[in-house]
């Protein structure tokens, strides 16, 4: 009687757990399956905190491959950026900083903005600040902002693949022989024109940067190779027509010329080729210098810029990048005719710039499928652990009710109620694909 009364007691607790169960595994904390919600907000601010920053606003890319006109051929191989940054072993990032690129801002980022174990010591009134490997007095980041100048004012690529590691090196005191350094260059990019633009203003208020080395092949250009526009200590007041009127001005096609390697047009020395022939080869070299360049990001692509910096390097931004289209270029009035010979003089920044905006798309495009899989993959691995998990408790529920010892009519019953939680999970899986699709 007593036997009797205790299974009759047990069948509603068991009916009662198995409903509560069946509800976490139906729905889930972290599925959407069971989600209301009134407001539209990223889809994986539910999965991690750290993702909340990062992608509850990015611009509209579920119509991104609509958007992009295909030009270039692009492998797998060129889309697939991720870097494995040792910070705490010999890896160095290379900012090669463009001038009017959004340069200043990203290199602020890189030094108070990423989250790490041993944050960039930043001192208040100081330009520079101290970017050591956890546990050692070495740096990981060669910028403006942690160890300055020291290749040069706005060293180029010419410039920082020559004295980059001479630097380092001598910095740590290490044997360059046997130093095995990985060195990760990027560098940020902009529109041609509104860098054009940018540019002029900064020289108009009396910028000049005439303390660049512009180091090629062991030497500084000659005067004859690279001539003054200007006479006096700078170019303040400078008209628009007199800065686009000055031919050896170096903010033609500035992007190009600081992506490739000068050596192999003769430096500054104009007289090596057809002018022709110099931008071909300047061009095709900034293209692969910049395709093989660990991480490149767009002025105008604020978001998608920290999306890739985040994804290639495996690091996060503690806040989120803004995009500021207020700029002084954005301010300045031009006619057509301007416009048009302001990119003739920039003709190969505007073909490098075309080049770089869709590799740049793809690689977004690439990455956020990539991501979406990942996704997809996690949930499914869940999945799969809570249908092992509730199985094992389902047996072991059975087994401490009594049913393990009763014969095959029980064990009937147990498989079918396996069997109902292989339902669930099918309902489960179809429900979350409707909700998501």
């Amino acid at each position: 009687m007593e036997e009797k009364f205790s299974r009759l007691i047990f069948i509603p607790i068991a009916a009662v757990l198995f409903l509560m169960i069946g509800y976490q595994y139906v729905c889930p904390a972290d599925s959407n399956t069971c989600y209301f919600r009134g407001d539209d907000q990223g889809l994986f601010q539910r999965y991690s905190s750290g993702f909340e920053l990062v992608y509850t606003e990015l611009e509209a890319d579920e119509d991104l491959p609509s958007k992009i006109t295909s030009k270039f051929n692009f492998t797998e191989r060129d889309l697939d950026r991720h870097v494995d940054f040792n910070i705490r072993g010999e890896d160095v990032m290379v900012f090669l900083h463009i001038q009017k690129t959004g340069g200043t801002t990203f290199g602020r980022h890189l030094v108070k903005n990423i989250q790490l174990e041993q944050p960039c010591d930043c001192m208040p009134g100081q330009r520079k600040c101290t970017c050591h490997r956890p546990g050692k007095a070495e740096s990981w980041l060669f910028s403006r902002f942690s160890t300055g100048w020291s290749c040069g004012l706005h060293a180029d690529w010419t410039e920082l693949t020559s004295c980059v590691p001479v630097v380092m090196n001598k910095r740590d005191k290490k044997s360059a022989p046997k130093s095995r350094r990985n060195f990760y260059y990027i560098t940020m990019l902009r529109d041609p024109v509104s860098r054009y633009l940018s540019e002029w203003k900064h020289v108009q208020r009396g910028a000049t940067w005439k303390t660049a080395l512009h180091m090629c092949d062991g030497r500084p250009p000659t005067q004859d190779e690279l001539p003054a526009c200007y006479s006096g200590e700078d170019w303040t007041g400078v008209p628009l027509a007199d800065f686009m009127n000055c031919p050896s001005n170096l903010a033609n096609n500035r992007q190009v010329r600081m992506l490739a390697d000068l050596s192999l047009v003769g430096c500054y020395n104009m007289s090596s080729m057809s002018e022709l022939e110099r931008g071909r080869v300047l061009l095709a070299s900034a293209k692969t210098n910049l395709r093989n360049m660990a991480f490149y990001g767009l002025t105008e692509f604020q978001r998608k810029t920290q999306y890739l910096f985040e994804r290639t390097f495996g690091l996060r931004f503690i806040r989120a990048f803004t995009q500021i289209n207020s700029t002084r270029a954005a301010s300045v009035g031009i006619s057509e005719k301007v416009r048009w010979r302001i990119e003739g003089l920039n003709a190969l920044d505007v073909e490098l710039y075309e080049y770089a905006k869709e590799l740049f798309l793809r690689r977004y495009q690439y990455n956020r499928q990539r991501q979406h899989q990942e996704e997809r993959l996690r949930r499914r691995q869940e999945r799969q652990h809570r249908q092992r998990m509730h199985r094992t408790y389902l047996a072991e529920l059975w087994r401490l009710g009594g049913g393990g010892g009763g014969g095959g009519g029980e064990e009937e019953d147990e498989e079918k109620e396996v069997k109902v939680v292989e339902e669930v999970a099918t309902t489960e899986d179809y429900s979350s694909q409707v909700v998501r699709w």
